[in-house]
């Protein structure tokens, strides 16, 4: 009998705050094993690669050509992703991508040309469409005991000090909180509700003085004319027990940080489904569909096309900021 198929290799590029989260979801893994990690600063790279014992590298480049690694997980600035990510699909080797996967819809689409070119996996990093009370609501409203979706509505809010981090410098970023986190709002809204159609974005006030946007709330409608709310800021904490709440025709149904329940309009009862948000099952569930994906046992729950989505969402969401106004989004491609 044979045994358990050889764990896959995996190279980390970017050491910053964010690897950091898949570094503590793969250390249980059984079937991957981070091997290299490549990092501008050399310092952030070797403190990661002893802890995990792998080997360091000063370059992406570097960690492609000697690495031998089947799979990348890039944790780098936005505005790297394209080229680092188009470098490794080119060699080969898949790709986890952290969101945003692009700063633009050009550069998104160059990505998952290469990777069917290559015929290797492209998939982004969105961790919310792993947490397990998401993926049992998700369950919950398809079942249909919610009646019609009506309403679907979404907050990130919290108060951080952007000041000194690239994620508000707009060249490295591609924007403010609005790409930021709203890229894990939309491909949240489509997890549940399909395609988004439109999109109306409307700023709200600057309170840190930064040169992209803080506070933001983009109105969206599907395809299918449901209605989406989502809040994002870096300058506000809503204070909300809940981070997704769904009104359907015949109930509610509330996913929370710390439980998620739902309610049928025939019942003055709130149900329970769920414990709420749980950062390390998220990031590990994302890490095993990849590898899963990766030796043909099932699909990627976040496809490339999906991936590409939520940039186009953003991008439209971008004009709506400029315009005032609601923006069409992009066609998908047809299947």
């Amino acid at each position: 009998m044979s045994g358990a198929p050889h764990p896959l290799s995996f190279g980390l590029i970017g050491a910053g705050a964010i690897a950091q989260s898949y570094v503590q979801a793969m250390r249980d893994l059984t079937g991957a094993r981070l091997t290299a990690v490549a990092d501008v600063r050399p310092e952030a790279a070797r403190a990661q690669a002893e802890g995990v014992g792998g080997t360091a590298y000063e370059s992406h480049g570097e960690l492609l050509e000697k690495g031998r690694c089947d799979a990348v997980i890039v944790c780098t600035p936005p505005n790297t992703h394209a080229e680092i990510c188009c470098d490794a699909l080119a060699r080969g080797i898949h790709v986890l991508c952290e969101k945003p996967l692009a700063i633009d819809v050009g550069s998104a689409r160059g990505m998952l040309d290469t990777a069917e070119r290559k015929g290797t996996l492209l998939t982004m990093g969105s961790k919310f469409r792993y947490v397990q009370d998401v993926v049992r609501a998700k369950s919950i409203v398809t079942s249909g005991i919610l009646g019609e979706i009506v309403l679907f509505e979404n907050a990130f809010t919290a108060r951080v000090d952007m000041s000194q981090r690239w994620n508000a410098d707009p060249k490295v970023s591609g924007g403010g909180v609005l790409i930021d986190n709203g890229t894990h709002s939309v491909d949240l809204v489509r997890y549940f509700l399909g395609p988004i159609a439109e999109v109306h974005a409307v700023e709200g006030k600057r309170v840190q003085g930064l040169p992209v946007e803080d506070t933001v709330r983009i109105f969206v409608r599907t395809a299918d004319g449901v209605m989406g709310s989502i809040d994002l800021s870096w300058s506000l904490n809503k204070e909300l027990d809940s981070f997704i709440d769904i009104y359907g025709s015949r109930g509610t149904i509330r996913v929370g940080w710390r439980e998620s329940k739902y309610r049928q309009s025939t019942s003055q009862d709130w149900i329970a489904f769920g414990r709420g948000y749980d950062k390390v099952q998220a990031f590990r569930g994302q890490i095993e569909n990849f590898c899963r994906a990766i030796r043909g046992k099932e699909a990627l729950l976040i496809t490339g096309e999906d991936a590409i989505a939520s940039v186009e969402v953003i991008e439209a969401a971008y004009q709506s900021l400029g315009h005032n106004d609601w923006v069409a989004v992009a066609v998908p491609k047809a299947a």
